[in-house]
């Protein structure tokens, strides 16, 4: 097989928008959201990008070549890989905002905090490409334990909530944009179709997105394009630096954050694994354990380097492979790519194509984040995946609160952030942030415990329920789960070995499982629940 073909050359287009869309929410969360410097940005967190997507695309590349010679074909796709979506929005909202705004708490400056923040994400993103590179080892043996089922509902509620959600609120602001974008998205991505002249659908989305941002801005609508010059300062090449004291003293935050890190390793591990199953059911059956191993090394390099944010195998293969990819369009993504991020290239895009051009794409994304765990899992299941699905909601609206508590905290010059704020909702409004706050902390454990209960439940396993309620009493008992308390500006999750009223009812949870056999007896005309599984929605 050729190094390079005509369709490495539409593959590298499709998978170059990927990119551009994840480096454009990249951008919006880190100079937006949290505020970080573009030294920061600019200088440290993109050129370690650049050594993740390196090393995993040329190792793709390499390897859909090796086995185009091993079985004499000249039509294998390498594996599409590039920045990790999922952990760009979770280590955001979930690791490094709630370690910047502690650090403000505690008194230092803004810079000060930023760096907290960014030390914070380093570790979250070491942590997960070394869960990834030894999980690649055990990877079968996690899918055998844990259902389908429990790892997607997480995954559905983040797609439904943190993406898709949170960027239609985005698109009902900016309607014209919104409106448009999401129109077209819908009519390429879930109507099937085509436009003419062979255009790519993401590409006219892009485009379309983009002058209507530029026509609001000029005719004095809504102002979404930056205002002003461009900095030309952001140009020019930049290494990758190694921060070796910085990764060192962020391991001062493995502890904290291991009840995010820890699940979202093993999540993307499975789905990476997945996505290697979707290459072999197009044709191409690559080895798994390098494969992903490779997939764990990408981040941990990119760790190494400065980057907060994993890398990951993406899912899609097949539809690559389709349009004529083949290993050349890996290697081509790669320097491409790399390039933006070591020579400032990326604060051009920025500049002329603001994340709402490109939030339609986002929201499908999330969309099929959500359908996802509905259209792969036996019918008799979706009770599982809509009742692990809540915590992921509750944790979206516990943002949404502590939001508005911060707003109206500057407005007011008060500190609203105390305990007394869940008896203030539960006397004027009945509504128990208690349990919002609660449901928040380790939100990911508690998707994976509730619905793989739930399955179990429904397969009349209760004693294995047993034993996915007591993981949760152990879990809470430890802090992983539920227990919070409030600081300065936020409510952040507290480790602490106890046994909160969580972990009792945990307890109990377990003990009715437990005696269920017992006390019990299944009605006559309920079908077997351990029958063959209902074909899939």
């Amino acid at each position: 097989m050729k190094r390079f073909v005509k369709g490495d050359l539409d593959g590298f287009f499709a998978l170059g928008l990927d990119n551009m869309i994840m480096f454009l929410l990249m951008s919006n969360l880190c100079l937006g959201f949290l505020g970080f410097s573009t030294d920061l940005f600019y200088g440290r967190i993109l050129p370690a990008m650049a050594v993740g997507l390196v090393i995993g695309n040329l190792f793709y590349a390499r390897q859909a070549l090796q086995l185009a010679k091993k079985e004499n074909r000249d039509d294998v796709c390498a594996i599409p890989y590039g920045t990790n979506l999922i952990t760009v929005i979770v280590y955001t909202f979930l690791v490094m905002y709630p370690a910047q705004q502690k650090a403000l708490a505690g008194g230092l400056s803004k810079e000060e905090a930023d760096i907290v923040s960014w030390h914070a994400g380093l570790i979250a993103c070491l942590g997960s490409g070394l869960i990834e590179f030894f999980g690649a080892f055990a990877a079968e043996w996690i899918r055998k334990v844990t259902p389908r089922a429990a790892l997607l509902a997480a995954l559905a509620g983040i797609g439904i909530a943190f993406i898709g959600m949170d960027y239609v609120f985005r698109a009902y602001a900016y309607p014209l944009i919104g409106f448009t974008t999401l129109g077209l998205t819908l009519l390429v991505y879930f109507g099937k179709v085509k436009f003419k002249f062979g255009l790519p659908g993401g590409f006219v989305v892009l485009a379309t997105g983009t002058l209507l941002a530029w026509y609001l801005h000029l005719t004095g609508g809504a102002n979404i394009v930056p205002v002003g010059a461009i900095d030309y300062g952001q140009a020019g090449f930049r290494l990758p630096i190694p921060p070796v004291r910085d990764v060192l003293d962020s391991f001062n935050y493995l502890v904290e954050y291991l009840p995010i890190i820890i699940p979202m390793g093993f999540i993307n591990l499975v789905l990476s694994l997945q996505n290697i199953e979707s290459a072999a059911a197009a044709g191409d059956s690559y080895d798994s354990k390098p494969a992903l191993a490779f997939n764990g090394l990408g981040t941990i390099g990119a760790a190494l380097c400065g980057a907060p944010f994993p890398t990951t195998i993406y899912i899609g293969h097949p539809g690559w492979k389709a349009i004529g990819a083949r290993a050349g369009y890996s290697s081509l993504n790669a320097i491409v790519w790399s390039l933006v991020c070591l020579t400032g290239t990326l604060s051009f895009i920025v500049y002329f194509i603001p994340i709402e051009a490109g939030m339609a794409i986002l929201i499908w994304i999330g969309l099929m984040m959500g359908t996802q765990a509905f259209q792969t899992i036996p019918r008799h299941h979706i009770p599982a995946v809509v009742v692990g699905i809540i915590p992921v909601l509750g944790a979206y609206m516990a943002l949404g609160i502590k939001h508005a508590l911060f707003v109206a905290g500057a407005t007011t010059g008060a500190n609203l952030f105390t305990p007394e704020i869940n008896d203030a909702f539960v006397t004027y409004r009945q509504f128990y942030t208690d349990g919002v706050f609660a449901l928040e902390q380790g939100w990911v454990y508690t998707s994976l415990v509730l619905s793989a209960a739930t399955i179990c439940i429904i397969e009349r396993k209760f004693r294995h329920a047993a034993l996915w309620f007591l993981v949760g009493a152990l879990l809470s008992s430890i802090g992983f789960m539920h227990t919070y308390e409030f600081v300065p500006s936020d409510v952040v999750g507290k480790l602490s070995l106890s046994l909160p009223k969580w972990a009792w009812g945990y307890l109990v949870l377990a003990a009715l499982m437990y005696i269920a056999p017992w006390i019990t007896t299944v009605a006559k005309d309920e079908p077997n629940a351990n029958a063959d599984a209902d074909p899939p929605i």
